[in-house]
């Protein structure tokens, strides 16, 4: 702040000037100062700003700080000038001045602030319990209120596959549904699959106009959706769709796809084929974890292609198919990212690890000169109770109380530069085994 602070009258009509962006970002900050509280009337021609009355000016300005996200706010006793270095730290800047306005703590002075990380995420689970659009736009709107900037859509497992393929029909008319509507009556039943239309069948999926437009919801509020397709673990509704991607000799409950196949690879390159298509994102979140492997120790299909490629092991197998599907997203401009067993038989050379076991695989990765996202369980998996668990509604187990939530680094002090420079940020994941219904999920 500077000089002595005096509180700022909120509730009087500004003129509202924009410069430095195009239309459509200065669409979405006007919408962010009419969400933030503020009366105002659009000034369109900047020369004729007059900042002797109340005014609110946001000036875009590359030159005017070296953090692309970050924004100064100063505010006198007239009006409030915003500057900033992209159009997503005006947005920003405008989030916090709808803190003070609720708080009804905004004072004059100035304020300057930017993001330590680049990746500021939120997973959400719609696999296990399918959820709306309209419940994906209300937790978008919470996460651009607190400036976090990715959400993880996990989109496919082994209890629904919950987006559109048009190549691959039956994943949306057989896969995303079945009639126990909790997961647990599910898993710890037959864990089968109906058809579409089936009486007391419970499910659903986005289709592609749906995902479109959580996409560009997302976008307004600056904000990308990272989706996840996983592969070749988590695979028992597309298995269940497409019994003939199993493994040759095993039981017909299966959950890993048979990397021996190349058919196989011809789906999974299809299926991506029409996500990037949807989500415009750097990154496509391939999974990876806990594939079981044991199938392919059996398998003729998988046995021969590790003695085609050379391969020793069946980390080394799993290696294999990761490398390969980096290849064919890098060559259509998209990159890699995945949970912390893509290290495991080798890393594929350009992917990114989201690291949930704990820290050791984002060190390993990032002392490898690999981009990190820090998300580990015993910080970070936010549907741990976060009272005493006896005083909460059903959970996958264990305690995480928000304090303990908050207290976590990413990048401590004591982390060299040469691996910190690879940690990209942090993310919280809201898995939905236990959670059923929508007042659970925001609980």
């Amino acid at each position: 702040q500077c000089g002595v602070p005096e509180p700022f009258d909120a509730t009087r009509t500004f003129k509202l000037y924009i410069k430095g962006a195009d239309a459509a970002d200065a669409t979405r900050l006007e919408a962010a100062v009419s969400a933030a509280g503020l009366e105002y009337e659009r000034v369109n021609r900047i020369a004729k700003r007059d900042f002797k009355g109340a005014f609110i000016f946001i000036n875009i300005f590359p030159e005017s700080m070296e953090y692309d996200e970050g924004y100064a706010i100063w505010t006198d006793p007239n009006g409030v000038s915003i500057t900033a270095k992209t159009p997503a730290g005006a947005y920003y800047a405008l989030q916090s001045i709808r803190q003070m306005v609720e708080a009804g703590e905004w004072q004059t002075g100035l304020i300057v602030d930017y993001p330590r990380f680049e990746y500021r995420g939120a997973l959400i689970d719609i696999s296990r319990h399918f959820r709306t659009v309209d419940f994906l736009k209300r937790q978008i709107d919470m996460m651009a209120r607190v400036k976090m900037n990715r959400l993880h859509l996990h989109l496919t497992d082994a209890a629904g596959w919950r987006l559109e393929i048009e190549s691959y029909p039956r994943l949306t008319s057989y896969a995303a549904w079945r009639t126990p509507h909790d997961w647990k009556g599910w898993w710890y039943g037959d864990r089968q699959f109906v058809e579409e239309g089936t009486e007391g069948a419970s499910g659903g999926y986005l289709t592609k106009a749906e995902a479109r437009e959580l996409v560009a919801y997302a976008a307004d509020r600056y904000i990308t959706i990272i989706p996840e397709i996983e592969m070749p673990g988590h695979s028992d509704e597309v298995l269940a769709a497409y019994p003939e991607l199993r493994c040759t000799h095993a039981p017909e409950r299966q959950g890993d796809l048979c990397i021996g196949k190349e058919a196989t690879f011809e789906m999974m390159q299809a299926i991506l084929d029409e996500v990037i298509e949807i989500f415009p994102s750097e990154y496509i979140h391939i999974g990876g974890d806990e594939a079981g492997k044991g199938d392919w120790k059996e398998c003729e299909d998988c046995q021969r292609r590790m003695r085609e490629e050379g391969l020793e092991s069946v980390d080394e197998l799993q290696s294999y198919m990761i490398h390969r599907i980096e290849e064919y997203l890098n060559a259509r401009g998209r990159q890699i990212i995945g949970w912390d067993e893509i290290l495991e038989g080798g890393l594929a050379p350009n992917a990114t690890v989201m690291s949930w076991r704990g820290e050791e695989g984002g060190l390993m990765a990032a002392e490898a000169g690999h981009k990190v996202v820090m998300s580990p369980h015993g910080y970070c998996y936010i549907d741990a109770p976060q009272d005493a668990p006896y005083s909460q509604p059903e959970s996958i187990g264990g305690y995480l109380p928000l304090e303990k939530v908050y207290s976590y680094d990413p990048a401590p002090a004591t982390m060299s530069e040469d691996v910190s420079k690879y940690i990209l940020g942090v993310q919280a994941n809201l898995w939905a085994e236990f959670i059923v219904e929508d007042w659970h999920y925001e609980h």
